[in-house]
């Protein structure tokens, strides 16, 4: 391919890449004195009118989204051959691919970097927009003043939620690209960016065997839910977890957003698993999905101090604006919502309610709830959606019902479970005022009677 000297204004110093659709070039703005990225419609393009269209949308959308998390369009304009090309950030740091060919990167700064790119495509779905094509070249890094920062680029592919559906031509690369991508008559939404984190994280966490190489479908085809994630040393089972639900062939068994995503990430690597009764051997105990979910709320209820606060036996527990009534004989411990920050950088407030709250992430025979208040969740999501989020693959869900208990609206959806907790209550409604999202999970007690857990939302106060 032969550079051109020039592409309008600006002097072009070398080739940066090429792919399906554009090329990108090296150049100099001469009036800003600072290289930019040029990127151009590929010659093969040139007279279809949806492709260019479509790159035409990318510069406008980029341009018009303007984040610092996104690569930053700074003009457009055209060949004298008619062809379109946008001038860019250049990012400086090169792309993902390019790293990950030199060798994986530790583990601890993977995951800070999948939760980074994770925000970027958070930033996206607040906008209505899908990426699908979420791969490590378009992952980009760009140095600055404080620190390198990473950038989501390639929005070719991407396409505004309303009108996501009826898409013709196959969107994305093999291996990223979830399973519904290669359904023409398939809806695509924000879940299809969730599968490519997914497998962004395998990429970056997991052994041989799950770092397949880009543009390649993984071993065995698709990610099901029940499938094992086989993950590097030191990266924890949480982790593993996440990745699995994000990887599911389902859209529906998937975490709804980049932010939901970003958000169970976040939790898994700062809550510690759970440590095995002291009577029984470490390894040996099997349990169900419901109690692996108790268990991760429980650990979210402890203060962010060095120890949790001592369980108190008094009729109420007040943590910040939320109080409950506990159920005799019944005490409550912890202040805050581990891993979930408010605007004011401090914890939201969270507890843990039980007959014995230190007993109940190590005890199944234990009943227990935890009850918390979210303005983060509440921003981004409804109470019938953070319930559904809470699904539990391995028991048996009841009809999702509505209850009315002191002036909140509650979302509740009931499981049985053959292994571990034989009953889990996920309930969720917006607090008086919309404070934020009020959110309980409930263990009822062996024999209790169907009133049980509506009377202890009804004890849920929010001030």
């Amino acid at each position: 391919m032969t550079s051109p000297e020039w592409i309008g204004p600006y002097r072009i110093e070398r080739l940066l890449g090429t792919g399906s659709f554009a090329t990108v070039w090296l150049g100099h703005d001469p009036v800003l004195d600072s290289p930019v990225a040029i990127k151009v419609l590929a010659e093969n393009w040139h007279h279809d009118l949806r492709v260019r269209e479509r790159f035409l949308d990318e510069a406008r959308l980029l341009r018009r989204l303007d984040d610092e998390r996104l690569v930053r369009v700074h003009a457009a304009g055209e060949l004298a051959d008619g062809r379109p090309y946008s001038v860019m950030a250049w990012a400086d740091g090169g792309s993902l691919h390019e790293r990950l060919a030199a060798g994986p990167m530790p583990a601890p700064a993977a995951l800070d970097l999948l939760a980074e790119i994770a925000a970027g495509v958070a930033v996206l779905h607040r906008h209505g927009v899908v990426h699908r094509d979420l791969t490590p070249g378009n992952v980009l890094f760009r140095s600055g003043p404080d620190g390198e920062r990473v950038l989501i680029a390639d929005l070719g592919l991407a396409k505004a939620l309303a009108a996501a559906s009826g898409l013709t031509a196959r969107a994305g690369t093999p291996g990223y690209m979830a399973p519904e991508q290669d359904d023409p008559f398939a809806v695509v939404d924000t879940r299809a960016d969730v599968y490519g984190l997914g497998r962004l994280g395998l990429r970056l966490l997991g052994r041989d065997a799950e770092r397949v190489p880009d543009g390649q479908p993984p071993p065995g085809g698709q990610t099901h839910p029940g499938r094992a994630i086989r993950l590097r040393e030191g990266v924890s089972p949480q982790v593993a977890a996440v990745l699995r639900r994000a990887t599911a062939s389902r859209p529906a068994d998937r975490h709804p957003d980049a932010e939901a995503f970003r958000a169970a990430l976040r939790h898994a690597t700062t809550t510690p698993a759970p440590a095995p009764p002291a009577d029984r051997p470490a390894g040996r105990r099997r349990f169900g999905a419901g109690w692996l979910g108790v268990v991760a709320l429980v650990a979210a209820g402890a203060t962010a101090g060095d120890a949790a606060p001592a369980a108190r036996d008094v009729g109420t527990w007040t943590s910040g604006p939320v109080t409950v009534v506990l159920p005799p004989g019944w005490r409550a411990t912890g202040t805050g919502w581990a891993g979930r920050y408010g605007d004011d950088g401090r914890l939201e407030p969270a507890l843990v309610m039980s007959p014995d709250p230190h007993r109940w992430a190590a005890d199944p025979t234990v009943p227990g709830a935890f009850v918390g208040l979210s303005a983060s969740i509440a921003a981004r999501t409804t109470p019938a959606g953070f319930v559904a989020e809470r699904a539990h693959a391995a028991c048996v869900a009841a009809p999702v019902r509505h209850t009315r208990q002191a002036g909140v609206d509650w979302v509740v959806a009931r499981f049985t479970c053959d292994q571990g907790r034989p009953e889990v209550v996920e309930a969720a409604g917006f607090a008086p005022g919309h404070v934020g999202l009020i959110y309980a999970q409930v263990v009822p007690p062996a024999g209790a009677g169907p009133g049980f857990v509506d009377t202890l939302l009804a004890g849920v106060r929010v001030r």
